[in-house]
């Protein structure tokens, strides 16, 4: 197919005309790639002038004291919990531990069962009245006893529970207080 000399005239300008469009596009991409470098140099020293040294500045005044008083805080929370469990609630548990331990080792004293024993042959239901026999029908007792043991054991987690939210409250904030604003009427 032959092109007349007028289209190929237009077509070959056509071709220069991309071709210079060609060698502009990479002149302004080179431009714009020096642009870029120059800017993120800038930016770079920019963080490193003017961003880094204020960030450094917060974190010294602002987060590191209050992460110090946080942590200060939880060792006297837990310095304050741990006095009250041992001067508090162990020697509560342990006095009742020993208290039934104690009567249950009297009960398997082989004297005191004999007691008991002769005192039932006898007519009296000493060992009913003590405590220290069981009757063979427990009858409701025995669920009031496992639902006071329960309400006991609900007392000690609520006390505990108590004893570690109570220096929740205590937290005070250190800053100022903001200036008053003024009034815009």
């Amino acid at each position: 197919m032959a092109l007349s000399r007028k289209r190929r005239k237009e077509l070959n300008r056509l071709k220069s005309q991309a071709e210079d469009l060609w060698e502009d596009q990479k002149e302004l991409l080179d431009h714009a790639s020096k642009v870029v470098r120059d800017a993120s140099r800038q930016a770079a020293n920019f963080a490193r002038e003017e961003v880094s040294p204020r960030m450094r500045d917060a974190y010294e005044d602002r987060v590191r004291p209050a992460v110090s008083s946080g942590i200060a805080g939880a060792r006297s929370a837990a310095h304050t919990t741990r006095e009250r469990l041992v001067g508090d609630v162990l020697p509560g548990i342990t006095s009742a531990l020993g208290t039934a331990l104690a009567a249950i080792e009297v009960a398997k004293n082989q004297q005191v069962r004999d007691a008991i024993s002769r005192a039932s042959k006898l007519g009296t239901s000493v060992g009913t009245r003590v405590g220290v026999v069981q009757p063979k029908h427990a009858g409701p007792a025995r669920y009031i006893l496992i639902g006071l043991g329960a309400v006991a054991a609900v007392a000690v987690a609520y006390a505990a529970w108590q004893t570690l939210r109570a220096e929740d409250d205590l937290w005070i904030d250190d800053e100022e207080p903001d200036a008053p604003l003024a009034d815009e009427s």
